[in-house]
């Protein structure tokens, strides 16, 4: 039935707009074919020369407005990125003096590091600005993106001009207390070559240190560039009119055809002439400004081999092209319009049309109708075909995902028990110990405030227990960034007292990256291989060394983390199903045959990833071990 519909349905989206297309097509072609032949041929010299001098004018004014505008904008932004850098640093200022004033009666050590630390991870322009801090001895305290170089003594540091940059700075602001300072540096995009660039240093006397920020040139004029391109890619003037820009290489930034942007403008078209017609713009442009007629290959609308007058103007700093123009068939048009005389001719031909145009207006309203409603009524009834569907396919994700936590829940529970049996005992021992010592009088105050501290101790690491198994059992869909070797940390230490009574070794790697998915799910998913895992390894002998591996690298855009046991792997004729829902190996006491299955959902729906399982065979401390290895490839933004 839905095969049907959808058949149905598409046949009434093909054929309909073709049907539309064709009426509005035989429209315009009746109209130009008027519009064509209805031309007045009496004072047209005058009336061409005229319209050919009135838009050379116009076009002149256009190119000269958008260059003005475009030095405009150059000279606003280099004020604003000034603004925004000395507010930078003044913003970083403040919350250095706050830090110090709050806390004067500290260690100066201490406020040194508080706002260093503060001051760290601020980011803004776009994530490319942060702050520096020097010693006046030329020490670095704070380079976030070259945090090696950190404690170092950079005075005698040059950029590629040879310039001493940190002894210029500690100069100047022994003479001022802030400015403004150009100089090269490292580009952390590009981080072998040095750009130039502009900052903003500030003194910050309590600790003799200078506190300052900057912004590459490159990517200010590059910002620079994108707005006033973006501003320029809009502008229209009738119906093919627009501001052109090209480099002096012949590539074209700006054009009506977006295809034609970035790309060569003589290879778009690939002929001699056009070659010729962009040769000679550049070289108009670099002599400043002027006239060029040509012929046009091709119009925006499509229109070939049409004249075309341009006037150009070369923006030197840029080595841009910046040119508009106009057409010889919009000449024709134009004196089309002057011709008041033929506007007697036109009256028949206009009564005639809107005849036929509320005719064709009517027709299609009620055409539009009808479609509308057959489609109103296809649509509702796919819709409500579906929505059955998604339904029963959720309610049967939602009994499966119950049971996998309820399952989960009952684990859980036995590690609660594990975890609180030491530190209750720990309470209770020292509670007995110190009404003992009451009563027999040895009771003094350092073992009471030992043994007070040693109950709260305890109390805290029962009330942090209780915290991470709610944590692990809050329902949260939503996807938060966050490190994958402390959710790896989480999950071990929900399982930890179950896998060290079983005497089962966990290893992992140290490598470590931020990823934005769902952290709980993420858990839930590891603490369900870990169990499997444990469960075939306590069927090992005690004398056995049992292991689990956690590996975390990454892989092109993937993150992947590999657990793998050694508990002789899985039977090759149930491999392949051991991801099907309610198939378990184990009894029925002990599994209900949903937790790898919900976790292949949880990661290939929910989470965007894969999962895999395979056997493999490794060796580890000279000794040659068999086990199941689970792979699980997650998407990473860096």
């Amino acid at each position: 039935m839905i095969f049907q519909n959808e058949k149905q349905l598409l046949k009434i989206i093909k054929y309909t707009p073709s049907f539309f297309i064709i009426i509005l097509s035989l429209i315009i072609i009746i109209f130009q074919f008027i519009d064509k032949n209805q031309t007045f041929e009496k004072e047209k010299n005058r009336i061409t020369q005229e319209y050919i001098e009135e838009n050379k004018k116009i076009i002149e004014t256009r190119v000269n407005s958008t260059y003005d505008f475009i030095v405009r904008e150059k000279q606003n932004t280099q004020q604003e990125l000034e603004h925004s850098l000395k507010n930078a640093v003044e913003n970083a200022y403040s919350i250095a003096n706050s830090i110090y004033q709050k806390n004067k009666d500290k260690e100066p050590a201490l406020i040194k590091k508080l706002i260093i630390d503060a001051l760290r991870d601020i980011r803004f322009n776009e994530g490319r600005g942060y702050y520096f801090i020097y010693e006046k001895s030329g020490k670095n305290l704070l380079l976030p993106y070259k945090e090696e170089w950190e404690g170092k003594n950079l005075i005698n540091h040059q950029d590629s001009k040879g310039t001493y940059i940190i002894q210029d700075m500690k100069e100047i602001l022994s003479k001022k207390d802030e400015t403004f300072y150009s100089w090269y540096w490292y580009n952390p995009k590009k981080p072998d070559i040095m750009r130039e660039k502009l900052g903003f240093v500030k003194n910050f006397t309590p600790f003799d240190w200078f506190i300052g920020t900057g912004e590459y040139v490159k990517e200010f004029e590059k910002r620079v560039q994108e707005k006033v391109l973006g501003h320029i890619k809009k502008l229209r003037f009738g119906k093919n009119g627009y501001i052109f820009i090209i480099t002096y290489d012949s590539i074209y930034l700006s054009h009506i055809k977006k295809e034609y942007i970035g790309n060569d403008a003589i290879t778009n078209n690939d002929t001699e002439k056009v070659k010729s017609v962009i040769d000679k713009l550049i070289e108009i442009s670099k002599k400043g400004q002027g006239f060029y007629e040509y012929i046009q290959h091709t119009k925006p609308d499509g229109t070939e081999s049409i004249k075309k007058i341009s006037y150009v103007k070369g923006l030197e700093d840029w080595q841009w092209v910046v040119g508009t123009g106009f057409y010889e068939d919009e000449l024709k048009e134009a004196i089309n319009r002057k011709k008041e005389e033929i506007e007697n001719k036109y009256k028949e031909s206009f009564y005639n049309t809107l005849k036929v145009s509320i005719f064709l207006a009517i027709f299609l309203l009620i055409s539009s109708i009808y479609f509308s409603k057959v489609l109103q009524r296809k649509f509702k009834k796919y819709k409500n075909e579906i929505r059955q569907h998604l339904l029963e396919n959720t309610r049967q994700q939602n009994i499966l995902a119950q049971q996998s936590k309820m399952a989960a829940m009952g684990e859980m529970i036995g590690n609660i028990a594990h975890q609180w049996r030491q530190p209750l005992s720990t309470i209770s021992t020292t509670a007995t110990g110190l009404k003992l010592q009451k009563e027999l009088g040895i009771l003094d105050e350092s073992f009471l405030e030992d043994s007070l501290e040693g109950i709260n101790n305890s109390a805290q690491y029962l009330s942090k227990t209780i915290d991470d198994f709610r944590n692990f059992f809050r329902i949260d869909k939503n996807k938060i960034e966050f490190s994958i070797q402390k959710a790896l940390d989480k999950a071990l230490s929900l399982v930890y007292v179950q896998f060290h009574n079983k005497d089962i070794e966990i290893i992992k790697n140290s490598f470590d990256m931020n990823i934005t998915n769902l952290e709980n799910e993420f858990i839930q998913v590891v603490i369900n291989i870990l169990n499997n895992a444990r469960d075939e390894l306590i069927k090992k002998e005690s004398s056995y060394k049992k292991y689990i591996f956690i590996n975390v690298s990454k892989k092109g855009k993937l993150l992947k983390i590999n657990i793998k046991d050694n508990a002789g792997g899985i039977k090759e004729d149930i491999i392949s199903r051991i991801f099907e829902p309610y198939f378990t190996t184990k009894h029925k006491a002990q599994g209900t045959g949903i937790g790898l299955y919900m976790s292949q959902e949880i990661i290939t729906k929910n989470m965007n990833g894969e999962i895999f399982v395979e056997n493999i065979s490794f060796n580890y401390n000279n000794i040659d071990y068999k086990g199941a290895s689970f792979i699980i490839y997650l998407p990473c933004d860096n």
